[in-house]
């Protein structure tokens, strides 16, 4: 590679970091979705628009991104991190009982729009395969663009978000069919010009065997991912090395994503099942927080790619036509969607939501459509006017989603006058925090149980977490000083934080993380001695219990009962010394 092509691809990827660090601060601030600020900015530093001029005023392209394989192939992986992040917030048996959902409203709205869209393609005078090569990659949704925005709206876990996670998991099932067909029509049409037939024998054989190979490559992974994975974390996390757990979090999801992308699968497809086997393990949470910086970047990329393909001399060649398509295509999706919704008896607000959410176009679209054109299924031109169209809807997918909020919204509040109440659904119980389950940990979690107060402990070491999951608590592997993990452990809403490690310097980290966090939460901690103690009330903590001190206590009260002090007397000794010493200690004054 000559010196010139290094700077290239390091300019390129200097405009991207910069692009990034100046769209995200600004789309936050107004409250705007950064997922449209990326848009804009691909639309805006593309090869079709500040590209184009670059040859004539050449500092331009010191601020433009010209690379569009390089960041597709890159924006590829962004979507596969946020798949394989959406298998950890589920499980198998979660996902089973998705089973109707996935293989009947997401199936029947797959092959429902297709038929709508193929059959006006149709009509405006494209062959039958065209048609329905059309249709199928119109009919899709963005997966990335949809659950990122779910995800920011925190939806993810909500009636709605599940319901059009299925669809969109569909929609990538279909994947392998609507590929294979591509293939045989492009077959088909190849030997019909030079005189010859495809078989039909032929065609189901092809698509038998492209689905047992789909079906091997699903297999692996999650044979592998049971036998292995767990072993593999917990062996890693023994290590206490964080740079290796990094990277094999990394391995498992490109690995993953590169077999079912030899087997003619999505590359999401396999991120997504490593994501769920890892979630029905304790390193879900802690592997959710190191991804994200990951996943949030790439992701970036890939709504900047899409931006790149708008070409805005070809939408100013015919603006009617690109914005009748557009919004007629967005309207048919969703009736289509609201109607197959209505009919699996989902309400009224999930309809409204659903019906609008997945009303755009995805990011399959620009590869079926290069596919069929390199097959000769389509003109050019005609693979021109569906990626605009394609392209069109997803950057109208933010504001779609900013209007079926509302849609969903009102749709709640109807049902509830309705129904003569409008109170909300409560949510999950709220789960005590216990960081550390050691010996001390372990106690505290066992009365914790026997009052049927809920908790989620927390520990670093994987065998210990090992142990308390096989004998049924409630116990994830992760670094609790981060407040990241800590969120996900549901920090915002937790009664309390209940810190017993042993690890003076570390339990410091967690009261001032969890206090940063909270002002209003009770943390209680496990402190060391005297020194200690006065440290964890300069950070924050609510409560602390000294080790020695409370053993020095038990000791003496044990001793004043064998001397004959009726008991209340020796509380009441026991309380004022304890209450005398912890005002020293917080007057900063921590001589025992």
């Amino acid at each position: 590679m000559s010196v010139e092509n290094d700077v290239g691809v390091y300019r390129e990827a200097l405009v991207f970091l910069g692009t990034a660090g100046v769209l995200i601060p600004v789309m936050t601030r107004f409250r705007v979705s950064p997922v449209l600020g990326f848009l804009v900015a691909g639309l805006v530093l593309g090869p079709h628009s500040l590209g184009r001029i670059g040859a004539d005023l050449p500092w331009l392209s010191y601020v433009t991104i010209t690379s569009q394989d390089a960041v597709d192939r890159l924006a590829e992986l962004g979507v596969a991190f946020l798949l394989f992040t959406i298998g950890l917030e589920l499980s198998f048996d979660r996902l089973w009982t998705m089973r109707r959902l996935v293989f009947g409203l997401g199936m029947s709205q797959v092959v429902l729009t297709t038929a709508a869209i193929s059959g006006i393609a149709l009509i405006f005078g494209n062959t039958v395969e065209s048609s329905l090569v059309i249709g199928a990659c119109l009919a899709l949704s963005s997966t990335a663009i949809v659950l990122q925005l779910l995800a920011e709206q925190k939806r993810l876990a909500t009636v709605a978000g599940r319901s059009i996670f299925a669809v969109l998991l569909a929609q990538d099932l279909a994947v392998v069919p609507i590929l294979f067909l591509i293939v045989v029509f492009g077959k088909a049409a190849g030997d019909a010009a030079g005189g010859g037939a495809v078989s039909t024998g032929a065609v189901w054989l092809g698509l038998g065997m492209a689905l047992v190979q789909a079906a091997a490559a699903i297999l692996l992974i999650i044979g592998f991912g049971r036998l292995v994975l767990r072993r593999l974390f917990r062996l890693v996390a023994s290590t206490h090395n964080r740079e290796l757990f990094m990277a094999t979090i990394l391995f498992v999801v490109v690995g993953t994503s590169l077999v079912t992308h030899v087997a003619g699968l999505s590359m999401a497809l396999g991120a997504f099942l490593a994501g769920l086997v890892l979630a029905e393990t304790e390193f879900r949470r802690q592997v959710e927080v190191d991804i994200e910086p990951f996943k949030g970047m790439l992701l970036g990329l890939f709504f900047i790619s899409v931006g790149m393909r708008i070409d805005l001399a070809e939408v100013a060649r015919y603006p009617a036509m690109v914005a009748t398509s557009v919004i007629g295509m967005t309207a048919l999706k969703a009736v289509v969607i609201a109607g197959l919704t209505w009919l699996f008896r989902l309400s009224r607000p999930v309809i409204a939501e659903a019906s609008l959410l997945l009303a755009g176009g995805g990011e399959f679209a620009f590869l079926v459509l290069g596919l069929a054109s390199s097959s000769g299924l389509v003109t050019r031109e005609v693979e021109q006017f569906m990626l605009l169209v394609s392209s069109g809807t997803m950057m109208l997918t933010p504001y779609l989603a900013r209007l079926s909020r509302k849609a969903s919204a009102r749709a709640r509040k109807a049902v509830a006058v309705a129904a003569g109440h409008t109170d909300p659904t409560p949510g999950d119980t709220p789960r005590i925090i216990l960081v550390g389950y050691g010996r001390v940990g372990r106690i505290v979690g066992d009365i914790l149980n026997k009052q049927g107060k809920p908790f989620i402990g927390i520990d670093v070491d994987p065998e210990a977490v090992a142990r308390a999951r096989k004998a049924g608590v409630n116990v994830v592997y992760g670094d609790a000083t981060q407040r990241a993990f800590l969120r996900k452990c549901g920090l915002g809403d937790a009664p309390a934080v209940v810190v017993t490690m042993h690890d003076a310097a570390a339990a410091e980290h967690v009261v001032a993380a969890a206090r940063a966090e909270r002002a209003d939460l009770p943390v209680i901690v496990r402190a060391r001695d005297a020194d200690h103690a006065a440290r964890l009330f300069t950070l924050g903590a609510t409560e602390v219990i000294r080790e020695v001190l409370e053993a020095s206590f038990e000791i003496a009260s044990t001793v004043l009962q064998a001397l004959g002090m009726p008991v209340g007397k020796v509380i009441a000794v026991i309380h004022d010394e304890r209450d005398t010493r912890k005002k020293r200690v917080r007057a900063g004054v921590p001589a025992d």
